[in-house]
Parts: structure tokens; sequence; C-alpha cells
């Protein structure tokens, strides 16, 4: 089992340099994370997010059903599920994790030897907020809260195997690149 972990403060490009990687790799294969959150723009249940009532988060986290789970902000939970790493890795897929910092952390700390986590930060918190601001996606407390969660999450860069700064698309994309391949192809 291979787990491919890209976590990043919300805005860092993070989502946009996972769907290149997949386009490039076809030996990827994504895991899609559970959230009690509702959906944002155009995502798409069990596409871009199993979505879940919090209810029925709770009831599979009682079960036992993730590898991960977290409450990333009050009352709004993600996770990711045992049965999608299972289905993926049968298929001798790479799974590949957009998820959360903490969660990411998680994952690394359970799977030591299985994971590379990489960490996919902006140049500064200013371009972090523009990138937020120009999604037009979150109401401006949300952006607060993003903003200074962003804070907290970007001090715990260092405990990722791989850093890449997405301050150049291309130029991040490339970094990304050097870091995964070797990891693949191990």
């Amino acid at each position: 089992m291979k787990l491919l972990v890209l976590s990043a403060p919300s805005g860092s490009g993070k989502t946009t340099l996972v769907r290149r990687l997949m386009a490039d790799y076809p030996q990827l294969a994504f895991s899609v994370s559970a959230t009690s959150r509702a959906p944002r723009g155009q995502e798409v249940h069990g596409q871009d997010y199993y979505f879940l009532s919090t209810e029925e988060f709770e009831a599979q986290r009682e079960a036992k059903a993730f590898l991960e789970w977290e409450e990333v902000y009050a009352g709004t939970y993600y996770g990711s599920l045992k049965s999608e790493v299972e289905r993926l890795d049968a298929a001798g897929k790479t799974v590949v994790f957009d998820i959360d910092v903490a969660g990411g952390l998680r994952l690394k700390k359970n799977y030591p030897n299985e994971t590379l986590a990489v960490f996919i930060q902006a140049p500064n918190l200013e371009v972090l907020e523009q990138r937020l601001r120009g999604r037009g996606t979150d109401a401006e407390d949300k952006i607060r809260m993003r903003l200074a969660k962003a804070e907290q999450e970007m001090a715990t860069a260092e405990r990722f195997d791989v850093i890449v700064v997405n301050d150049d698309l291309e130029q991040a994309y490339a970094d990304l690149q050097a870091a995964v391949l070797p990891f693949l192809n191990a």
C-alpha cells in the first residue's frame, strides 16, 4: 500500500496540483474524502466528497469506518474512509489524499512507511487571502477563520516529508513531481 498525502492551508492551490498530478500519472487514484459540510460551487457527491449529514458522519466514525477523521472547523468533519483506500489499493493504485493538515499528519503517523506527506503552501498569508477571496465561495467570517487556521497549519509544515511553495504554478508542479516520482517508482 502506498499513500500520497497532499495537505495545505485552504487556498494554497493543493487541489489544482492534485488534479494535474492525477491527470499525468494513471497509477494514482484519488481517495474521495467524506465531509459533513455542504457542497460548494459545482462539487459533486461521490466525486469531490461524500457529503454526509453530521449524524451520518458520526455514525461512520463510531463504526470505525475512517483511517483518519478530523473536526476541521466547529461542527464540520472531514475523514478518509477505509473502504475507499482498500478499494483503490486492491486495484493496485497509489492512493492520493487531498486532505487537511491535521489529517495528513495523522496518516503519516499511522502509516509512516507507506506514506509520502507533501505540504503545499502559498508564498505568504497575503497571497493566501487573495486566493480565498478570489474564489468567491466563502462568506467573510469563513475567510477569516480559514486565514487564522492557515497560520497554525503553516507552523506544522516542517513535520511533512516535503514542502512545495506554490508561488508559480509551473515551478510548484515541477517541485511536486520531483518529490513524488521517486516515491511512485520505489
